[in-house]
């Protein structure tokens, strides 16, 4: 902390010694000015007396004789004297033989003068003759002005009271600097060191002996202040010690050194207060493993303990993905999974965990495995808080123990059930194409400019044996996860080409075939040299096979889209940019991306006759695309009032139920003989 220069010792010290001094200086001078006005009146009394003795003879020679004449010279001599104010001659009974008197002196220091030395002062000398009768003759008297011998002692004074009070500040300083040399600047000195001193190690920097003071109390204050602070330091290293261990005790489970129930709590508190800030999921993993107590009984409890540290390092390993991992205690664990956005990640973590328990211990020599029930709870659909979460994992757990381990469960069946289904459904979807069980149906697309079809989009169904048809928004996602999609997308661009082959033999010449593209797929370093290799295969004209890539899927990685887009339009495929309007494209995006078409969303299609933003975004969408030199086609067409407003502002095509639903190769080919009879070109 830094010490105030006015709050300083130093200064301190300096303010009373320079009093003390000055009252010093003042009492002595002023004694000093009381013995000067005592000798300045002793001064006047004999002046006095001096004038009297020098003039006592003449003046008792003129009395004597009654010379009035000789009595005035003599008059006239006394007042040759300045401080003279009046004079007498003559005996107190009779008139004078001579006087004479004058004016006070004028003098700006009278006030004071008169009140130490009085105005005037008299003094008188009586007169008389020689011999031996020495008979009196009368009195010689005189009166002084004191006003000259109080101008002098004025002066006398203020020299005196000048001088005295500054000898007595002089001494004061010397005495002030003696002091500030010998004590306040070595302890400023010790002060400094004493500020660097690092609180966390104060023994670090100790305090450096001052010169000259080894043997003084200062020395030997700074030895001992050093003593202290090594003694301080040890003293605090072994309470940290002490407070880290007890912390450690209090929070961290002995055996595994996971969190404990404690801290885990501490932990999941924050990240509950993250996710409901930035509105995400939290998943809560309750594992407890499956018959425990045996393993215990058949090898030992050293054994025992030695698997459950191997499992904590096996859950370490999904670290990554966890907020926070704990040991709750026995042989039950907590994983706290921050920032999902679908239930489906729990389920996947959790199924990896059942996944890395397949994996035999091997311990002492012996093969041992684990098996485990997981039970799952989520923020929050299950519970906002952390004591309602973990509960409800636990008897989660317990219960999915009690009817069927080692699986994971939900705590909310309806999404146990959603998980397990999509967990199938996964599953089933390796195998679905081995298996045939995809197959593609076919939407018309319908210009604008002189009625006629002059395109199909091709799209993918999954037909489960057990489940029926799987829409395509609920297994795309997955195929995309497991990366099932790249064989799947072959197989469909396969497909779509050999079906626009045979379309093409049966004289619809001019007819294109769209196939969407997954993000996955865009993304695929193989996916131009598929393309070129089906359009040679099944000899398909350039500009016949129309790509349709997301809007978000391009905006993932701008650049090697760019570049795989390039790569595709060089092999002779149009390129059209499906969805457009939900995603965050730009301007500047679309003019460098090599772009043939945009596809305006249905959604904005639908509802654009009853809401003026939705028709906005249609009418601006349009615009660009020209603006672009850009074909437009608009999905979701269902009504003849939206296919009017659509073509009203100028656009290309049109795509949707109010032509056709998507149908089988088969009645497309119906479809489109029928559209031909009914004289629409091809």
């Amino acid at each position: 902390m830094k010490l105030e220069f006015k709050n300083s010792l130093s200064v301190k010290l300096l303010r009373v010694v320079l009093l003390s001094a000055l009252i010093v200086g003042v009492v002595l001078s002023a004694a000093q000015i009381v013995f000067d006005a005592y000798k300045t009146r002793q001064t006047v009394a004999s002046d006095a007396q001096r004038i009297l003795d020098m003039f006592r003879d003449p003046s008792t020679q003129a009395v004597y004789s009654l010379d009035r004449e000789m009595g005035m010279q003599v008059i006239e001599g006394l007042f040759q004297d300045e401080a003279l104010r009046m004079a007498s001659i003559g005996h107190p009974n009779e008139a004078m033989l001579a006087e004479k008197s004058r004016d006070l002196q004028q003098s700006s220091s009278r006030w004071l003068t008169d009140l130490i030395l009085g105005q005037e002062r008299t003094f008188t000398t009586p007169l008389v003759g020689r011999g031996a009768y020495s008979e009196y003759y009368g009195d010689l008297s005189i009166t002084l002005d004191t006003a000259t011998y109080g101008k002098g002692f004025i002066v006398s004074s203020v020299i005196i009271f000048i001088s005295g009070v500054l000898r007595a500040l002089a001494m004061g300083l010397v005495l002030y600097l003696v002091y500030h040399w010998l004590l306040t600047r070595p302890l400023s000195r010790i002060i400094g060191h004493l500020s660097s001193i690092n609180p966390d190690r104060p023994s670090e920097h100790k305090i450096p002996q001052l010169k000259g003071h080894e043997k003084d109390e200062l020395g030997l204050w700074i030895n001992t202040a050093n003593q202290l602070l090594e003694s301080i330091e040890r003293n605090t290293h072994l309470r940290h010690v002490a407070e880290s261990s007890l912390l450690r005790m209090a929070h961290y489970d002995f055996l595994t050194s996971l969190p404990n129930r404690q801290r885990l709590q501490e932990q999941l508190d924050q990240i509950l207060i993250d996710a409901g800030r930035q509105q995400r999921r939290v998943a809560v993993l309750c594992v407890g493993l499956d018959d425990f107590k045996s393993i215990n009984e058949q090898f030992t409890y050293q054994v025992g303990d030695q698997l459950l540290l191997a499992l904590a390092d096996r859950l370490r390993a999904h670290s990554d993905r966890l907020g926070a991992l704990a040991r709750l205690g026995g042989d039950q664990f907590v994983l706290v999974q921050a920032d999902i956005e679908q239930p489906y990640e729990a389920a996947e973590l959790a199924q990896s965990i059942l996944d890395d328990l397949e994996a035999e211990f091997a311990l002492d020599h012996e093969q041992i495995r684990l098996r485990a029930t997981i039970g799952i709870t989520l923020f929050p659909e299950d519970g906002d808080s952390t004591e309602k979460l973990l509960q409800k994992a636990e008897q989660t757990m317990t219960l999915a123990k009690s009817r069927s381990p080692n699986r994971y469960q939900f705590y909310i069946a309806s999404i146990d059930s959603e998980m397990r289904r999509r967990r199938e459904l996964e599953k089933d979807l390796r195998d679905a194409l081995g298996r045939g069980q995809f197959h593609l149906l076919y939407q018309p697309q319908i210009s604008y400019r002189d009625n006629r079809v002059v395109g199909v989009e091709a799209l993918l169904r999954w037909q489960h044996p057990d489940h029926g048809l799987i829409p395509p928004e609920l297994f795309i996602p997955l195929a995309e996860q497991n990366r099932t999609i790249i064989p799947i997308g072959e197989w469909v661009l396969d497909q779509a080409c050999r079906q626009l082959r045979e379309w093409h033999d049966a004289g619809f010449t001019e007819l294109r075939m769209a196939v969407n593209l997954s993000t996955v797929q865009l993304h695929h370093a193989e996916l131009p040299r598929v393309v070129n290799n089906l359009l040679q295969i099944y000899r398909l004209p350039p500009r016949s096979l129309e790509l349709e890539v997301t809007e978000t899927g391009l905006m993932e990685d701008i650049s090697t889209a760019a570049q795989h887009l390039l790569s595709l339009r060089r092999s002779g495929a149009l390129i059209a940019i499906d969805d457009f309007g939900t995603g965050y494209s730009s301007l500047s995006y679309l003019k460098s991306l090599p772009l043939d078409k945009i596809k305006i969303d249905k959604s904005f299609v639908q509802d654009l006759l009853n809401d003026d933003d939705d028709a906005t975004i249609v009418r601006a969408i349009i615009q660009l695309g020209k603006s672009l030199g850009m074909e437009v086609i608009a999905e979701g067409v269902e009504t003849a009032e939206q296919e009017a407003y659509i073509i009203g502002e100028g656009c290309h095509e049109g795509q949707g139920y109010y032509y056709s639903k998507p149908l089988p190769a088969r009645e497309l080919m119906a479809y489109l003989k029928q559209a031909r009879g009914n004289n629409a070109v091809i």
